[in-house]
């Protein structure tokens, strides 16, 4: 023992010199690590080692007494090391007292020596001499936090706390312990520490239990509940609960449970006992204000789950008999839901087991199932998306976990509710509960299988609708039902494929990412099933036993089984790749190409003996193969990658190219796009590169560019050779054609930006580069000249764009212009900037002429210096287009695509460890270059995207310096870091770091640097740095100063901001936060500015992101005690600041005090709030602020006062908030007062405001109490009543003080029960209408809008009068005519605010009546007031208030108001409407919207009642038609296509599909095609809206065969086809199809598209880089021309008669034969590969060239030609041939 003990001492010895290897990050890591094992190791070793108590015998001498005593001194001085890991620290704290515990004699003594040394008291002559010698740092009075913190730890660790063995001494350390944590939470602030600290903590609340169960009685008397301890230990929970930290957030459930048993001990209960303690105060004190807290907190849930396990739930649903509904309330918020639904299910569990052992009979599931399953059903059929999305996923779960048996009862439940409610586009409906009822069951187990849950719990035609449902998550719900299973081998049936085969026709087309992700993975759940399920039935099929059991997997052979699976999944991926076709929207392609890339991972290719049912390769054939080389062409890089990673996965002998010249083609084509103008194609070009690479398909020229590749080639895996053969001849082929293009660009590189813009080659490298395995590089020497070419040609190319981004404005610098005189005044520009744009074209401002291009040789007229530019070697001369956007893309582009080259570079290619190394590929000064390339051009650049970007590169270099063995590479970030903080340091205004734009890549630099420092570190980089930034942001009198300042400033911004530093930045937040308070002063705009900016980075970095509208969100807020606790050094600070503030805020002598920082102070103030839980004696009160705030008030800055206000209202306590209204209401003066402010008052009444206000939220309103106080508040009110008479001659005082009238009518309303409001109000309401009677309202105005405060005052009076008129209204009998103004009154006020007002008010009354949520309808004052809005809509010339008059009108019935047209405003019903058209066809869009919407509820009034209305009303119908269909036009403004949608929703029954049409067939098929054009819009909200219409001409009585889903709500996707299935059904009901036919046809051959005059225009005019045009990347036009000619096919299949003349037919037939003839040509005028170089126009002709086709198919139906149904998309017909580029295949004519 003796031997092994000073063998390990000799060990620990030598991890002391750790400190040489300081410099190297990797062996110092290493090193620390073997520190803690071998600490841990000695701690085992003493452990395990019982023969101890003979060591205290030995002698001095003994060698285990020397290694024990020099092992202590060692730990001692790891433990008071804060150099080492704090882990070390800890694991060293547990040694000492292990230590200690072993060699101390007596033990008895041990407790008061510990206690000694956590109070820092040692008495050194008490203690023994060995002791002295090994922990003399302990014995001091300088121990630092940390040391004590792991004494502490130790403490509890590793002392015998059971049974009360230390006796009485054990007790007081106990206590002694529990303080030296109380005073070291108020001091530690390191987060790291913060979490030791809280686990340290619930262990001694461990210890504390184990000590309480044979406790003295003083001890129970310390740690009661009503102890100071406990509540110690409570505001601790109470302070952290909410903190950033979630292992630290759940040491505080921990304590909060311990605290309960703690208390149960103190009380001497046992365990059976503690449900018998709910009646003890200090629990029910607990629980009421845990209950009071507010549900957005998010301590509350685990605490009050942990009372739930103590009491039972019977006690908390006692208190608050709707705790279920309430926290179901709350489960929108995503981050409560965790918390909300593990703390309803701690209930609902209790609450079972509570009622099932007191039940005597099954009953007490029915009061389970009210309690907790119906609030439940409530929210899932009425609740909003987010709110039910989270309970089915978190909640519902759950409950069905702890009673399966409450499905059947849910479901009966949501089957009888299904019927009445369906649902819509915003709401699920009782099917949508039903089907995520369902899924969760079948997902978790509780259904026997699929097939049986529709057979007796729903039906099929339930889950058809649930698929095509209007609402997106009723879809995902029924998919889920189908695809997911609890077992993994469930096989598929028949009907379940069938459903999803018809699930994918419909739902590839979403445009939410989230839904889009859901189907796939729901449907790769589903692949893995069918492939696991065919695995079992391949071993059924082989082995199949005589007698088979009764199996769901046998009751049919397993040979059909697994023929459906492979009929199933070669159909679904015939649907996917039809889903590809051209012209089809990103989010199509995005999903059909990622169901593909499951279906080829999910069912590999077979190795051995492994069978698979399916192989996706079996399916490919060539024109399935150049489908998805197409997806190249697609502007979106997400369809490109998921298009590349398939064709990699499908087998070599799949893709493999036979026609060389065709691939020359491809080569060319890449290479060509990578030099193109639009960004996006050199993306295309880098894919199409990287396949042919890896294909081994690239042009055997390229050879050429290899000397070794024979040699190369027979060595090694020859795959690999190959690919890495083939990147490297293509990087040298695109490297040397970027040689010289910069050739060409360091000469003009105006003309490089116009016609070969330099970024796309280097992108195509880039690609290239990360798709190769670097470290494992078999031709060594060929790469390593090709790596040295690509440093020198991106140095060379940065330096070539460098200029333009480090130009002090680089968006705009471009020296062009069209006449002299600008351009003489540019030129003096450009030489004031020349310091920084050294490049030669800056040197003199260019003269362009008058047209939209230059030519080159002009160019070389007029600015000599660019010369050279015309002559580009190998290229003729042209005329190119260039403007600022080019060039300044063409820059920073480049560098962006340099600096990512450069990271990847770094990050792939192994480095030399010395120069003679054969494996690296860079050297050790390569890599210091490029860092010195990095930190110039973030240091210098100016264009935000420019540095972005080269951050991200950056971060990858120093990345890989970090974890790099060389030395003097791992020492670079650290030198950069000293350097950049010198130069800001020495900054000046002739500094070269841009102190502007936020001093532009500054910060990115220093944030790279930072944030590779490896975090398990001391980060001592980033401290050294903070204490260097937060010393330059201070304030400063030296006006040299003020650049770094501002460096510092933005620099900390963005510190503060990144995530990656994660907590290691919240102790230097108080810091920052006074730098930005106090910058905020700074008489520099530069520095205010800055500042500015900081401040709001560290209040969303305090209070977290912003999670709604309300500015001052309670999830935005925290408690003063946590917000001080965590940030201590704030509490003297801000309110130091804001004493200064309010003790000079109102100078008598009326001098103007603006005092810049109070808006930051009023700022944080306003976010704190009390909590009902803050303890009372704590030392950061925040009661001293209150004053102050209230000085604040008189602030003469209008924002200033209202600020403070709102800053007043948080730290007043909801009970005390009357009293301290009552206090600044006697501080107003009386109307004999001869000396006042009014911005005293106006400060002061605004704090009264905000106050009440809170109390109107308050959810103590209906209190009895509460209602008392606020009944002393209005008698207090009335006292001064003079302020809101004309007596106050200040109108802004007089707004607020009605204002505050308003709100407490408004909390005076209601009284609880047993009082007399009539009584008790009588006075005040009689105090209101003098108010209203003596007003202007009522009496005229003789002010203007001059007169400060008159709009405001306006608003304020108009709804106190408002409010008075519907009180008055409400009263029955005589008290009615007493009401002081009547709304026609406040509707003739000349004033608009007032109109406008009343309009809101009483819209919202009629739109209520008129929805039918209305409990009693309108009342009766607003009866017969139709008239009123006729003449008022006549007569209003303000948009505002017309646009409500209309609404209004809209609400109203037209049978209450349209007959007294002629009476009110002389106008007939006719001639009404064609005002209404007037209207509609002038206006603005808001008021346009409205009009159409009211002239069509007019129409359907007319077409509804009587026959001679219908006639009179016809001849207007023409222009209305006329109206809708302009409206319909996507251009348009969203409100104006809802406007026409609702238009023909409510008219549909009456024009659409009666069964004799009103209008003529043409107009008649114009509404349809408004329809079916809404249909196709790119706004879901649009398309939902016309899913309406739909929806109601499906269901009505002569259209419900039409289709299977009449009257339900379905999607817009089958929407569309639903929609030609009943015009197509209504056309033969009419006898119209001979008429209708040519029209039809018209559509399906796209006439309105003028297609002729489009391609002109496309050969004309080439496409501009930024040019935005109206594109719908929703709508894909060959499905609509897909579902047209389906449904022309059946119509004309079933038609017995001859539809069209021979005439008629022949002109058809004329017509789409020409324009395939023109088809033909234009294909053949296309360039080889045009479907990449040409991709708009080769699209736009393949859809052209479908419908065409799809034309003369149906014309050769009606010829008697073709006599059956022929489908119009398929992946196999025939394209243009243009576009066989690919395989061998058989060549097709056109």
């Amino acid at each position: 023992m003796g031997t092994l003990l000073c063998d390990f001492f000799f060990v620990i010895m030598s991890f002391l010199h750790y400190r040489k290897f300081a410099g190297n990050h990797i062996v110092q890591t290493q090193l620390m690590n073997d520190l803690l094992v071998g600490t841990r190791v000695s701690v085992m070793l003493v452990q395990k080692i019982q023969d101890f108590q003979r060591i205290h015998l030995k002698t001095s001498s003994s060698p285990t007494w020397q290694s024990m005593c020099g092992l202590l001194s060692i730990f001692t001085k790891f433990l008071s090391d804060d150099d080492l890991l704090q882990t070390i620290q800890s694991t060293s704290g547990l040694a000492v007292i292990l230590f200690i515990k072993a060699m101390f004699h007596p033990p008895e003594k041990i407790p008061d020596l510990i206690s000694s040394l956590l109070l820092r008291s040692v008495d050194c002559t008490s203690i023994p001499d060995w002791f002295l010698n090994c922990c003399r740092s302990l014995c001091g009075t300088d121990v630092s936090q940390s040391t004590l913190l792991f004494l502490c730890q130790g403490t509890l660790t590793m002392l015998d706390w059971q049974n009360g063995n230390m006796g009485l001494s054990g007790e007081a350390l106990l206590l002694n312990i529990v303080h030296v944590l109380f005073t070291l939470s108020s001091q530690i602030k390191e987060s790291t520490l913060e979490l030791f600290l809280s686990r340290i903590l619930a262990s001694w609340t461990n210890s504390a239990i184990h000590v309480l169960e044979s406790s003295s009685p003083s001890l129970k008397d310390n740690l009661n509940g009503n102890s100071s301890i406990v509540r110690r230990l409570l505001e601790y929970v109470y302070t952290h609960w909410e903190h950033p930290l979630d292992a630290l957030r759940h040491q505080t459930k921990i304590i909060f449970r311990n605290i309960l048993q703690m208390h149960r001990l103190a009380k001497g209960k046992s365990d059976s006992e503690a449900p018998g303690l709910a009646a003890d105060r200090f629990i029910c004190d607990l629980a009421e204000s845990l209950l009071r807290l507010e549900w957005h907190v998010k301590g509350k849930y685990a605490c009050l789950g942990c009372l739930v396990d103590y009491i039972g739930i019977g006690h908390i649903l006692a208190l608050a008999k709707t705790i279920p509904s309430q926290i179901l309330e709350v489960m929108g918020d995503q981050s409560l839901v965790p918390y909300a639904s593990d703390l309803l299910e701690t209930m609902f569990r209790n609450h079972k087991s509570h009622l099932k052992s007191q039940a005597v009979d099954s009953t007490w599931i029915d009061e389970w199932h009210e309690t907790w399953v119906s609030p439940l059903l409530f929210i899932l059929c009425e609740g909003n998306l987010d709110q039910k999305s989270y309970v089915i996923d978190y909640y519902l779960p759950k409950l069905l976990n702890c009673s399966p048996e409450s499905l059947s009862y849910m479901v009966k439940i949501l089957q009888t509710s299904a019927d009445a409610k369906t649902g819509s586009y915003n709401s699920r409906g009782a099917l949508g509960a039903l089907m995520a009822c369902l899924r969760t069951a079948r997902a978790h187990g509780h259904l026997q299988s699929a097939t049986d849950a529709w057979r007796n719990l729903v039906s099929s035609a339930r889950i058809k609708q649930g698929l095509i449902h209007q609402h997106c998550q009723v879809r995902i719900d029924t998919l889920g039902l189908l695809c997911e299973s609890n077992r993994s081998t469930e096989v598929v049936s028949m009907e379940e494929m069938q459903w999803i085969q018809f699930f994918i026709t419909y739902n590839l087309n979403n445009q939410s990412p989230g839904v889009r992700q859901q189907i796939c993975s729901l449907l790769k759940k589903l692949f893995c099933r069918i492939q696991e399920s065919s695995q079992v039935l391949y071993k059924l099929e082989q082995s199949r036993a005589k007698h088979e059991p009764e199996n769901e997997l046998t009751k049919q052979h397993p040979a059909v089984s697994l023929q459906q699976y492979k009929n199933f999944m070669s159909s679904l991926c015939s649907r996917l790749f039809e889903a590809l076709f051209p012209g089809s929207s990103y989010p199509t392609r995005f999903s059909a190409l990622t169901i593909l890339g499951a279906i080829a991972e999910v069912f590999p290719i077979p190795e051995g003996q492994v069978q698979t049912v399916y192989q996706l390769s079996h399916d490919i054939d060539v024109g399935r193969f150049q489908t998805l080389m197409e997806c190249f062409t697609s502007t979106f890089e997400e369809v490109k990658i998921l298009a590349f990673d398939l064709l990699m996965k499908l087998p070599k002998t799949v893709v493999q190219f036979q026609d060389s010249e065709k691939l020359r083609g491809l080569f060319e084509a890449a290479l060509e796009l990578s030099s193109s103008t639009k960004p996006y194609d050199c993306v295309t070009a880098s894919y199409l590169l990287n396949f042919l690479i890896w294909q081994d398909a690239l042009p055997s020229s390229l050879s050429a560019y290899l000397k070794t590749q024979q040699a190369a080639c027979g060595d090694g895996d020859k795959s690999a050779i190959v690919v890495e053969r083939n990147t490297l001849m293509v990087i040298q082929c695109l490297l040397g054609n970027l040689e010289e293009e910069v050739a060409q660009a360091e000469n003009s590189l105006l003309q490089a930006a116009a016609s070969f813009p330099l970024y796309g080659r280097v992108h195509c490298i880039t690609g290239a580069l990360q798709r190769l395995s670097l470290n494992n590089l078999r031709l060594v020497s060929e790469w390593r000249p090709v790596v040295e070419k690509l440093l020198l040609m991106s140095y060379r190319l940065s330096a070539v764009v460098s200029p333009v981004i480090q130009s002090s404005s680089p968006e705009g610098l471009i020296p062009m212009d069209t006449d002299s005189e600008s351009a003489s005044r540019l030129q003096t520009i450009l030489s004031e900037i020349q310091p920084r744009d050294t490049n030669d074209y800056f040197t003199q401002a260019k003269i362009l002429k008058q047209r939209d291009s230059f030519d080159l040789e002009d160019l070389n007229a007029s600015v000599p210096n660019i010369g050279a530019s015309a002559e580009i070697k190998g290229k003729e001369r042209k005329t190119c287009d260039v403007t600022a956007q080019m060039v300044l893309v063409c820059c920073w582009r480049s560098m962006k695509e340099v600096a990512l080259l450069l990271g990847t570079l770094c990050q792939l290619l192994p480095v030399q460890s010395v120069p003679e190394s054969s494996n690296g590929l860079l050297t050790v000064e390569q890599v210091k270059e490029i860092g010195d390339y990095f930190k110039q051009h973030l240091l210098q650049s100016r264009h935000r995207g420019a540095f972005e970007l080269a951050y991200t590169g950056f971060v990858k270099l120093t990345e890989i310096l970090n974890r790099c063995p060389n030395v003097s590479l791992q020492k670079l970030p650290e030198q950069w870091l000293w350097n950049v903080l010198e130069e800001v340091k020495c900054s000046d205004p002739s500094s070269k770091l841009c102190a502007t734009r936020r001093s532009a890549g500054i910060p990115f630099y220093i944030q790279a640097l930072l944030a590779s420092e490896p975090k398990k570190g001391k980060m001592d980089l980033l401290k050294i740095t903070m204490k260097e930034l937060i010393t330059l942001a201070g304030p400063t009198d030296d006006s040299k100063s003020t650049v770094p300042q501002v460096h510092a400033l933005n620099i900390l911004r963005a510190l503060f901001r990144d995530t990656r530093l994660g907590e290691n930045i919240i102790p230097y937040v108080a810091d920052g936060a006074k730098a930005a308070i106090l910058g905020f002063t700074s008489p520099v705009w530069a520095v205010r500015n800055s500042s500015t900016l900081l401040f709001s980075t560290l209040i969303t970095r305090i209070f977290g992101v912003k999670r709604g509208k309300d500015e001052l969100s309670k999830k935005n807020r925290m408690t003063g005690s946590e917000f001080f606790s965590r940030f201590p050094e704030l509490y003297p600070f801000l309110l130091q600041q804001l004493e200064a503030v309010a003790s000079t805020v109102d100078s008598d002598t009326g001098e103007l005090n603006r005092h810049p920082s109070m808006f930051l102070l009023l700022l944080v103030l306003g976010r704190l709030y009390p909590s009902p839980m803050d303890g009372t004696y704590s030392a950061l009160s925040m009661a001293p602020f209150i004053p102050f705030i209230m000085r604040c008030g008189r602030s003469p800055v209008y924002r200033s006062r209202e600020m403070a206000a709102r800053a007043l209202v948080p730290f007043v306590m909801v009970d005390e908030i009357p009293t301290t209204i009552r206090t600044l209401l006697a501080k107003l003066p009386n109307c004999t007062d001869q000396c006042f402010r009014q911005n005293h008052i106006h400060g002061t009444l605004l704090q009264v405001f905000h106050l009440l206000q809170a109390c109107t939220d308050s959810k103590y309103r209906l209190n009895t109490y509460f209602q008392q106080e606020l009944a002393d508040v209005a008698v207090c009110t009335r006292a001064k009543l003079w302020l809101a008479e004309r007596q106050n001659p200040c109108l802004v005082t007089r707004a607020v003080y009605v204002d505050i009238l308003f709100l407490l009518t408004r909390c005076l309303d209601k009284p609880t029960k047993g009082t007399q409001p009539a009584v008790d109000h009588l006075g005040f309401w009689e105090d209101v209408r003098r108010i209203i009677s003596g007003s202007e309202l009522v009496t005229g105005f003789p002010y203007t809008f001059t007169v400060p405060g008159l709009p405001q005052y306006l608003q304020s009076l108009t709804k106190l009068a408002i409010t008075t008129v519907w009180a008055e209204a409400a009263q029955a009998g005589e008290q009615a005519a007493a009401i002081p103004i009547s709304f026609s009154q406040l509707l003739e006020s000349s004033f608009p605010e007032v109109r406008l007002l009343t309009l809101d008010a009483l819209l919202e009354r009629f739109s209520t009546a008129a929805s039918g949520l209305g409990e009693k309808g309108l009342p009766p004052l607003l009866c017969n007031m139709g008239g009123t809005f006729l003449m008022l809509a006549m007569k209003e010339n303000h948009p505002e208030c017309f646009c409500k008059i209309l609404k209004i009108l809209h609400c109203m019935d037209p049978s209450e108001w349209l007959p007294q047209t002629e009476h009110c405003i002389h106008l007939t019903a006719k001639e009404f409407l064609i005002w209404t058209m007037d209207i509609a066809s002038n206006e603005r869009s808001e008021v346009q919207s409205v009009a159409l919407r009211l002239a069509s509820r007019v129409i359907a009034h007319h077409l509804q009642t009587c026959e001679e209305n219908r006639d009179s009303v016809a001849p207007t119908l023409k222009r209305w038609v006329q109206l809708v269909a302009a409206s319909c036009r996507e251009h348009l403004p969203t409100e104006s296509r809802l406007a026409a949608a609702e238009a023909l929703t409510s008219t549909t029954p009456f024009l659409l599909t009666s069964p004799r049409p009103v209008l003529g067939l043409q107009d008649t098929l114009c509404l349809w095609r408004c329809v079916l054009t809404l249909l196709q819009s790119e706004e879901q909200v649009v398309r939902d809206a016309a899913t309406g219409t739909v929806v109601t001409a499906m269901s009505q009585g002569n259209t419900c065969p039409s289709t299977e889903f009449a009257f339900c709500q379905v999607d817009a996707s089958i929407a569309l086809t639903l929609a030609l299935a009943v015009l197509c059904d209504l056309l033969q009901q009419w006898d119209q199809l001979a008429p209708g036919l040519p029209v039809l046809l018209g559509w399906l051959l796209g006439e309105g598209d003028d297609f002729v005059a489009h391609v002109e225009s496309t050969h004309q005019v080439e496409d501009y880089l930024f040019e935005k045009t109206e594109v719908n990347f929703w709508a894909e036009t060959l499905i609509f021309v897909k579902y047209l000619s389906e449904h022309l096919f059946r119509l004309l299949s079933k038609s017995s008669c001859h539809p069209l003349s021979p005439e008629s037919l022949h002109h058809l037939r004329r017509t789409a034969s020409e324009q395939g003839h023109l088809l033909s040509q234009l294909f053949r005028e296309l360039p080889p590969a045009a479907e990449f170089l040409k991709t708009v126009e080769f699209t736009r002709l393949r859809i052209q060239e479908e419908r065409t086709s799809a034309c003369l198919r149906l014309l050769a139906l009606l010829e008697g030609k073709e006599k059956e149904d022929t489908p119009v998309l398929s992946a196999s017909d025939s394209p243009a041939e243009g576009n066989q580029f690919t395989l061998a295949r058989t060549e097709t004519t056109r």
